[in-house]
């Protein structure tokens, strides 16, 4: 306790408002009211580190889920076709964070199975060869095989959502029918084609599993009736990178390509997952600021109760600033005890929570995320120390806030009223 002597007296008297009193029950009472505030704050911190962990671990793994199949950045050309795919990969793998290219084709297609009905569905047409360097769609697949994609066989892979609404297993044939017609003497007929299911993948997002198939590319160019593939996909080092090496292999290649990182091809599901992050955020730090206000009412408590104090001081000397220093180091140090015990709590339980969940769910007997609707079947957790750092420093601002108008008051009490009754 030396050390809190040797501290200014403001501070001493700050520290000791702060602690809960033993004379009279009006101190406890006061105390447990800052108890209280303390409690909330860290609570309110609390929630709101661990569930933008979970929102962002959310994010983070139905990303992986997307970026499985889907490339970190597409190459097209504007004409509609690159015959010069080969040196156009050549170019875009010059770049040190580009570390796999493979062409495409793609399209959209409905595909009929016997007497179900017509299913669309989203083409690419690749090399099975090829494909591995730019995706991990072939580490999916669960019937089949991904290589029995072989040119003029017209072989298709499907998801495993489709294959099951198209009622179409391994070896059957699925019919796929184009929007682009045919001109005939009887008027303009879809361009219709059998193909034969040599596989099915599941990459656990329902949008590509219930809506995506694969054949070959060369097979693609014939439907389409194209020359040359559609353009390239590439696969970066550092997926978070992708819209600055976008720009940069925009540098690198001809102007008549158009490059698209990941991020714009999927920019209206990427805004929605930040609005609704961006709305938590605030919606919760509506609770932290709650439990920071609190803190008004205990002051004000304090300051009612402390008059006498606050006036034998005066009389002694203290200046209206001092007497305002004592009772916002008071708020100050509740606020920030609270945000540090909440920080400790989210963190602890946010970097657990894999372990918490299942013991929760053993306990009560409950399964949150049931493997027969999600399929995510354990809650995700990916704490970020900004959003940890941007937490803390808002509930202490908030705190200290709270305390400027009690103290404000606090050092405009006069003596004489105060002493009056005393």
């Amino acid at each position: 306790m030396s050390f809190v002597k040797n501290l200014p007296y403001e501070w001493q008297v700050g520290l000791r408002y702060t602690r809960a009193g033993k004379r009279g029950g009006r101190n406890r009472f006061i105390s447990f009211i800052s108890l209280i505030s303390m409690a909330g704050i860290a609570l309110g911190v609390a929630a709101l580190i661990i569930i933008l962990s979970v929102m962002n671990g959310f994010q983070k793994d139905v990303t992986n889920r997307m970026l499985s199949v889907l490339a970190h950045v597409e190459v097209f050309d504007k004409a509609g076709g690159m015959p010069d795919w080969q040196q156009q990969a050549k170019n875009a793998l010059r770049h040190p964070e580009v570390k796999g290219a493979a062409p495409f084709s793609e399209t959209q297609a409905g595909l009929m199975h016997g007497g179900e009905a017509l299913r669309p569905a989203m083409v690419r047409g690749v090399l099975p060869e090829q494909e591995p360097a730019v995706s991990d769609v072939t580490k999916h697949i669960r019937m089949g095989s991904f290589t029995a994609l072989r040119p003029g066989e017209f072989n298709i892979v499907l998801g495993i959502d489709l294959a099951r609404s198209l009622n179409a297993g391994i070896g059957e044939k699925v019919t796929m029918v184009l929007p682009q017609g045919t001109v005939t003497p009887a008027g303009l007929v879809p361009r219709m084609r059998s193909f034969r299911v040599v596989g099915i993948f599941a990459a656990q997002h329902q949008e590509f599993d219930a809506g995506m198939a694969f054949i070959h590319l060369e097979d693609a160019q014939r439907m389409l009736r194209m020359a040359a593939p559609a353009g390239l996909r590439l696969r970066l080092a550092d997926m978070h990178r992708a819209p600055q090496v976008a720009e940069e292999l925009k540098q690198l290649m001809p102007a008549n390509l158009e490059v698209r990182d990941w991020s714009k091809l999927n920019a209206n599901w990427f805004a929605a997952v930040q609005t609704e992050k961006r709305m938590m955020f605030i919606i919760l730090t509506l609770i932290v600021a709650v439990a920071a206000f609190n803190l008004v009412s205990t002051l004000v408590m304090t300051v009612t109760d402390k008059q006498p104090d606050i006036a034998i001081l005066r009389t002694l000397g203290a200046s209206p600033r001092s007497i305002m220093k004592i009772f916002v180091i008071q708020g100050a140090l509740v606020g920030l005890l609270g945000t540090v015990l909440g920080v400790g709590g989210g963190v602890l339980v946010a970097s657990n929570i894999d372990v918490i969940v299942p013991f929760i769910e053993q306990i009560l007997g409950v399964q949150f995320l049931s493997k027969d609707i999600y399929y995510i079947t354990t809650v995700p957790s990916d704490m970020r120390w900004p959003d940890v750092a941007t937490i803390g420093t808002i509930a202490v601002l908030l705190a200290f806030v709270a305390t400027i108008w009690p103290s404000r008051w606090a050092s405009q009490v006069k003596p004489a009223e105060a002493l009056r009754y005393e």
